[in-house]
């Protein structure tokens, strides 16, 4: 049973696009649309070209951002504020998400590839403000993202949380790679599963996955 696996986690740790909402909701649609855009702007390239780098960026970089700080020396928090000042009324609150969240024992996290500000309003339109001791954002890596094993070092020496006794939430599977290296329980929360060594779990929902953990 998974839980039996999990009796040592003290930090939950969870990403939270596509993680801690489910990806039919389509959130991050609004944010590529406004990603393409800026780019197009920022760079003054057309639209296919945009698209084109905002993908290629995020493969060879791990965000967009990242490979714009390093190819173009782009402002990250203005970039930050414009790609996420979208309709998050697609969102709507899990309840039972809420109370197994709540449930779990010890610290509950959340560090995303996102801002913070962006994070919060994700958690106020599923309904999860307060459940979290602590949110942290790319900012909190100085900008580099996810899935760099610094960017991880960073923002885990800020939190404190021994990785030994944490878990990881992650719906990209590359994202994984780095927690598993430093000791940590690996959950991979997507509609597919993505066989690697360095995924301990998969489930197609947060939810039914935590109320394995949280039996009685």
């Amino acid at each position: 049973m998974p839980a039996e696996q999990f009796r040592h986690i003290r930090t939950w740790v969870f990403d939270l696009d596509n993680t801690l909402y489910p990806p039919h909701m389509r959130l991050f649609d609004q944010i590529e649309v406004r990603m393409t855009n800026w780019v197009m702007q920022a760079l003054g390239v057309d639209r296919d070209h945009a698209d084109h780098l905002r993908a290629s960026y995020w493969r060879l970089y791990g965000t967009t951002l990242a490979g714009l700080m390093a190819e173009h020396r782009i402002d990250p928090d203005a970039y930050l504020a414009d790609v996420h000042d979208i309709d998050f009324s697609v969102l709507s609150p899990d309840p039972a998400l809420a109370d197994r969240i709540a449930a779990l024992p010890g610290r509950r996290i959340v560090y995303t590839n996102a801002d913070t500000p962006y994070a919060h309003r994700v958690l106020k339109a599923r309904g999860l403000t307060g459940l979290f001791d602590a949110v942290y954002g790319v900012e909190h890596a100085n900008y580099r993202p996810k899935p760099e094993r610094q960017a991880f070092e960073t923002v885990f020496t800020l939190d404190g949380l021994d990785p030994a006794t944490a878990a990881m939430f992650e719906d990209d599977a590359r994202n994984l790679a780095a927690p598993h290296a430093m000791g940590m329980r690996t959950v991979h929360i997507a509609p597919e599963p993505e066989p690697a060594d360095h995924i301990h779990h998969h489930s197609p929902d947060l939810s039914a996955f935590l109320a394995q953990l949280i039996q009685r």
